[in-house]
């Protein structure tokens, strides 16, 4: 192996690593939003003033770059799978931020599923770069891939906790599996071109276009519920979208032999296999925990682990305990000792000072 290629397969384990520390301080943030906020366009402004989330977004913009030279330097049979390797790290990173075991079958199960998507690559042959065409006549593909991620979004937005983050996680993947293959037609046009060329052509505006779409799912599906629900979704939903882009807008070919045929039933298989496992790990589900621990209290809209609202009043009991069900009434003059009396007591009314008593002297006039 020369070291030009030595170099690429570094490059492209380095997205990877990006990627998943990328994903998992994003969720780490975006697990604060309310559900109200579900779908709003002002989940991304408040993340916008979290440091924490603008620190992750830097690190995907920084992996999705290096992944970008990537695919302009080696085939997409070798990039998919490595890329595919950030569930990985995310889930090495979530480990200790959690302060979760992780367990064997979890880091066989993200295994598993780098080498499902590994088998789905190499079932087709890549056509280089500089080769390749794809008019805009041959994109209906990717508008299919669209409109079955705005179906997953509409299903997503009826349900609620993982079902809701599996959903809107996989149309987020379907969207970043589009961004993949404009990001392939733009450096086709840049191809013998100076940097001018990408202002007067159509992919590269569609590129930032879905990567903002791509954003925008993905954030929701994270403050959905824990990472272990929706990342899973977006490591299988983009390179399945890619392979097929691939195959309809770009031409690649898939050797259809029963060999070939045999190697995309295990890649399915090992795919659906891994999601499974990965999705089980307790170090992604204890990342919502730590959220709601660091959330600030009586903050209305921030949800418990179990889901649900936190809806006590800044003003309750210091000590932390929940009353019963109704205000705590008790006067200052109550038992010092906590018991509650069996009646309440009479209340003693005195006379204001500033009020004159007057009453009848015996000399019929008023005494003051």
């Amino acid at each position: 192996m020369d070291l030009d290629l030595q170099v690429d397969y570094a490059t492209t384990l380095a997205a990877a690593v990006l990627l998943g520390i990328g994903f998992v301080l994003q969720q780490f943030a975006a697990e604060q939003e309310p559900e109200s906020r579900f779908l709003h366009l002002r989940i991304l402004t408040d993340l916008l003033r979290k440091p924490r989330w603008l620190l992750g977004i830097g690190c995907m913009v920084a992996g999705y770059l290096l992944a970008a030279w990537s695919i302009g330097h080696l085939e997409l049979t070798l990039v998919e799978p490595l890329l595919t390797t950030y569930l990985v790290w995310a889930l090495i990173l979530a480990v200790p931020l959690s302060k979760q075991p992780v367990h064997a079958a979890e880091v066989v199960g993200a295994l598993i599923l780098c080498g499902g998507v590994a088998l789905l690559s190499v079932s087709r042959s890549i056509t280089p770069i500089s080769l390749s065409s794809a008019p805009p006549t041959d994109w209906y593909a990717a508008a299919i891939t669209a409109g079955v991620a705005f179906i997953a979004v509409q299903i997503g937005h009826r349900r609620t906790g993982q079902v809701r983050a599996t959903l809107t996680g996989l149309a987020a993947g379907l969207v970043f599996g589009i961004q993949d293959a404009l990001t392939r037609q733009t450096l086709e046009i840049l191809q013998g071109n100076s940097f001018t060329a990408l202002f007067s052509a159509w992919a590269p505006y569609a590129l930032i276009g879905a990567g903002i779409v791509g954003i925008w799912l993905m954030q929701n599906a994270f403050s959905a519920a824990p990472l272990h629900a929706s990342l899973p979704a977006i490591a299988a939903g983009e390179p399945i979208a890619g392979i097929a882009l691939g195959i309809v807008v770009f031409g690649d070919s898939i050797q259809i032999t029963p060999r070939m045929l045999a190697v995309q039933a295990i890649g399915i298989a090992a795919l659906i296999v891994g999601v499974i496992a990965v999705a089980r790990s307790s170090a992604f589900s204890g990342l919502r925990k730590i959220t709601v621990r660091a959330a600030p209290h009586g903050l209305p809209g921030l949800r418990s682990p179990t889901g649900s609202a936190d809806r006590r009043s800044p003003a309750g009991p210091a000590d932390g305990r929940s009353p019963a069900g109704s205000a705590d009434r008790q006067s200052p003059a109550g038992p010092a000792d906590g018991q509650s009396p069996a009646a309440p007591a009479p209340r003693k009314f005195s006379r204001p000072a500033h009020r004159r008593q007057v009453h009848d002297s015996p000399s019929g006039g008023e005494a003051r």
